[in-house]
């Protein structure tokens, strides 16, 4: 039961083809995706979606010779409903109306959120896993409780993803820029780390201060790259011991990483210590699936289908505001 994916919250327009292995996990079929890189300054939703629509036939098309498919062998047609840039939705909801209005297949909206979370779900051996979800607009940690999927922490403003951009424009660090700030942070002089405001709130965590103190040491003269340094060490430590208080409460004993900001391997060491340290299974999934992408669209709209999830076309609207937490979870 091939089902095509289509991601469209950001900057980023994925296609995806995938099916179920026989064996409850995921099987990528095709996994295209075009990232808009601005030259200057963040992403302004207009331009993304422009760039979404003229990149979105192209990818379509190399999905589908990817998978060995024609339109009529998918079963349905899922995407991103939200939350995003609604300029963005919009573009990934039009294409996925049209697709599947001309091959007359369920049409099945997706939250991008969860999907992070199901991807992990479907390419590792993870059960019933807490999820450090880290990317750019957000930062959650998640898991499954009464037919939802709850918010146990997330950030109180910008997500950690944009405050490193945020970090990255200050210093004409290209976007996205998070492998460059990982790679100069690799280089710096291990000496004292430098201070830098360390913000949990019960179980929220703030980063758009971070950002900024973080910067106040590079006007200062501190090397830029002890700098990265501080000001990943401080916000990984964030992410991981709200994880790890989210393992206790819920009694949960699986962490799956999601979201582009989880590619940083910095982060991916902190979080296996910490399940190492706590006896609880570690899980990563690959970083095709951690950044935004098509087939973790595709592989909700899978296990949405199988339950008869889907919608009509009148009320496929996009949701730019949507809570991961406002998702009723029919599949599981």
């Amino acid at each position: 039961m091939p089902v095509l994916g289509i991601e469209g919250t950001a900057h980023t327009l994925g296609v995806g083809l995938v099916e179920e292995d026989g064996k409850g996990h995921a099987r990528i079929l095709a996994n295209e995706r075009a990232m808009l890189r601005p030259l200057s300054g963040g992403i302004i939703p207009r331009e993304a979606a422009h760039h979404h629509a003229e990149v979105g036939p192209r990818l379509l098309q190399a999905a589908l010779e990817k998978a060995k498919l024609s339109p009529d062998e998918i079963d349905g047609v899922a995407f991103s409903q939200g939350p995003g840039l609604a300029p963005c939705l919009r573009v990934a909801a039009t294409m996925a109306r049209a697709l599947a209005l001309r091959t007359g297949k369920p049409l099945i909206g997706v939250n991008h959120c969860v999907a992070h979370l199901e991807i992990g779900r479907g390419l590792t051996d993870a059960q019933d896993p807490m999820l450090l979800y880290a990317s750019g607009g957000n930062t959650q940690v998640l898991a499954f409780a009464r037919g939802h999927y709850r918010v146990f922490g997330e950030t109180l403003e910008v997500g950690l993803g944009n405050a490193l951009d945020k970090f990255g424009r200050d210093n004409d660090i290209p976007f996205p820029a998070g492998p460059e700030i990982e790679r100069l942070a690799a280089t710096a002089h291990r000496g004292p780390l430098h201070p830098l405001p360390y913000t949990v709130k019960g179980m929220d965590m703030s980063f758009a201060g971070l950002a900024t103190a973080a910067q106040r040491l590079v006007v200062q003269g501190t090397p830029l790259a002890e700098a990265c340094h501080a000001l990943q060490e401080h916000a990984f430590a964030a992410l991981v011991e709200v994880s790890e208080r989210a393992l206790a409460h819920t009694g949960k004993t699986e962490l799956v990483l999601g979201g582009g900001v989880a590619c940083n391997a910095r982060l991916q060491a902190m979080a296996r210590s910490m399940c190492e340290e706590r006896g609880a299974a570690y899980f990563c999934p690959p970083r095709e699936v951690l950044v935004d992408n098509g087939a973790m669209i595709a592989w909700l709209g899978l296990r949405k289908l199988a339950v008869g999830d889907t919608l009509t076309v009148e009320s496929s609207g996009v949701l730019p505001h949507q809570r991961t937490d406002q998702v009723e979870v029919t599949w599981r």
